[in-house]
């Protein structure tokens, strides 16, 4: 009796790239592409629909991104094997992914044979990290410390890339970066002021950084967040939560334009009185006089 096939489940919001991985992919008799979904959100639904063997997961997704849906795919499913593909040749980002659950790291301009080879790894337990094979989770522990220690000694900063946020956290930094204040965050999630504080902190320590904006350039470079859900309308937030409204950029514009058009005219009416002063107030006195008589 044959061996059955790998189930793999595509997760890429790239019609033409997902289409052309399925084609290569297909050619293998042992590989068995089951589904192709364009969010991280579609991902988790189908790993627990139809049970996959493995993942090839993108980063930049939509609704939620590929870090956050591995997480929670391998927290449900530990038997289901996860392949970060992305756009991002990032090693830190390579360590943060590891740590979340994935088995193995890929740039999209990886060989179709590499990759194919590393999907026959990882569905028996293996990991692949640089091009190299390693057995298990313990060798994989063990390669992980000496990046970290090898990173210390040179006065790098590892701690944070060792710890992957959570989903919670995740879910934190994406409002932070589309700019809602502590007390949004809380009531949006229910959650209390201090929480959210707490949360932070915790952020800031995982990545490094030591403010909101440092945070948001690291979740926006490393494609945690698109910038397209940036820009979602105003009043929603990309889960479908309510968010109070801002005043739109042309709004402001046009109000900051409209101020510094009225503070012109009173600074020419200022300067007309000053240069002509006596004249203006004759004619203001005869013209009353005319209007009510003397």
């Amino acid at each position: 009796m044959p061996a059955q096939p790998i189930r793999i489940l595509i997760a890429e919001d790239h019609p033409l790239f997902a289409q052309g991985l399925r084609r290569v992919l297909m050619l293998e008799p042992d590989l068995d592409v089951v589904a192709e979904v364009a969010d991280g959100e579609a991902a988790i639904q189908s790993v627990t629909a139809l049970r996959p063997d493995v993942v090839l997961m993108d980063i930049n997704m939509p609704k939620v991104n590929g870090l956050q849906a591995t997480q929670e795919i391998k927290a449900a499913h530990e038997d289901v094997a996860v392949i970060i593909l992305t756009a991002y040749d990032d090693e830190e980002q390579m360590i943060f992914a590891l740590r979340t659950g994935a088995s193995a790291y890929f740039v999209k301009d990886v060989l179709p044979s590499e990759l194919i080879d590393a999907i026959r790894a990882v569905r028996s337990g293996q990991y692949v990290v640089n091009g190299r094979i390693l057995a298990d989770t313990a060798e994989l522990m063990q390669w992980l410390m000496k990046w970290y220690n090898d990173r210390a000694w040179f006065g790098g900063d590892a701690q944070g890339v060792l710890m992957p946020l959570s989903a919670r956290e995740m879910e934190i930094l994406e409002m932070m970066v589309r700019g809602a204040s502590n007390k949004i965050i809380a009531t949006t999630l229910g959650i209390s002021h201090q929480t959210v504080k707490n949360h932070m902190s915790s952020i800031f320590r995982k990545l490094s950084v030591n403010d909101r904006t440092e945070a948001a350039v690291v979740a926006l470079r490393r494609g945690w967040i698109r910038l397209q859900d940036i820009t979602a309308p105003s009043g929603e937030t990309q889960q479908g939560q309510t968010m109070p409204e801002k005043p739109s950029y042309e709004d402001g514009q046009s109000f900051i334009e409209y101020a510094l058009i009225l503070l012109l005219i009173a600074i020419i009416v200022l300067a007309i009185f000053l240069i002509m002063g006596d004249e203006i107030r004759n004619f203001v006195n005869d013209l009353l006089q005319a209007w009510f008589g003397s």
